[in-house]
């Protein structure tokens, strides 16, 4: 049987400077939380923010939602100290920036158990360069720590030159690199932000667009998203039906001798299974919440 990840559909920025953002926080209907020290914080809050991210880490104030910390980018004059703190927060999983080679993620597993980080807390790595597309498969296998791939679909547009259009043409490509190379090394693949928080049709078309990839869940800028994320990345009743539906016709069809049956006209196969259980599992996890 085929078995659902940690729901993530709807991950959420969260601004590492900002005590009440980092409140509010513990009320929203999110699946996962990035607590940010990297974009949304100064160069000068940056050491206070630490102090922040990595105590409200700790606070255990987050009930069912996953609690990560994003970290400045290796190279930067606060990685290093980013990393200590994170590990010694000891969350879900630390978010690094700007990780081009399974190289870098060899040294940041390595930073964070020198620093005494617990198993739990795994590595989400960040790729948003064409290197880190090419190195996509390599990235994700580079360390069993590494659990999730985010993409940084906003330095990927700038890099490539690219314009930000309907429909993500430029970026389709890269896109795909990153989903194969999840799917290939088992790992969970994470869509980037859309930047318009006024645009609510044009965030669910690119967030439907992002499951219709296999993507399994998007990065999200702003609480306002978080309703069309969470009901478009979830399995609906209609998809739930038809996966018990198909489990049951299959089992019957192998209770008979049979490896195929049909559902609704269409042919099943295990495949079918395999996904219909995972839909089933997905949509229970997600109700448990």
């Amino acid at each position: 049987m085929t078995t659902a990840p940690r729901p993530r559909r709807s991950v959420l920025y969260m601004p590492g400077s900002n005590q009440r953002a980092l409140d509010k926080a513990a009320s929203l209907p999110v699946d996962a939380l990035i607590l940010d020290l990297e974009d949304s914080v100064a160069p000068d809050a940056k050491a206070d923010a630490r102090g922040r991210v990595a105590a409200a880490a700790a606070s255990g104030a987050y009930g069912y939602r996953e609690v990560t910390i994003r970290v400045n980018a290796p190279g930067t004059p606060w990685h290093a100290d980013d990393l200590r703190a994170a590990a010694q927060a000891g969350p879900d999983a630390v978010v690094v920036p700007k990780v081009d080679s399974p190289d870098t993620v060899r040294r940041i597993v390595a930073a964070l158990e020198a620093a005494g980080a617990p198993d739990r807390t795994a590595v989400w790595a960040m790729i948003e360069t064409p290197e880190a597309m090419f190195e996509a498969r390599a990235i994700a296998a580079a360390s069993a720590r590494l659990t999730v791939l985010v993409m940084g679909t906003n330095d990927l547009a700038k890099e490539l030159r690219a314009e930000h259009v309907p429909g993500r043409a430029p970026l389709l490509t890269a896109l795909s690199l990153a989903l194969l190379a999840a799917r290939v090394t088992g790992k969970v693949v994470l869509d980037g932000v859309y930047n318009d928080v006024r645009d609510l049709p044009g965030f669910e078309a690119e967030t439907l667009q992002a499951r219709q990839l296999g993507f399994d869940g998007k990065t999200l800028i702003h609480p306002g998203q978080l309703e069309a994320c969470n009901r478009i990345f979830a399995p609906d009743a209609t998809e739930v039906d038809r996966s018990r539906r198909v489990i049951a016709a299959f089992e019957e069809a192998t209770s008979q001798g049979r490896g195929v049956a049909t559902v609704d006209g269409r042919m099943i196969e295990n495949l079918h299974v395999e996904q219909a259980h995972r839909v089933l599992a997905l949509s229970e996890a997600i109700a448990g919440r």
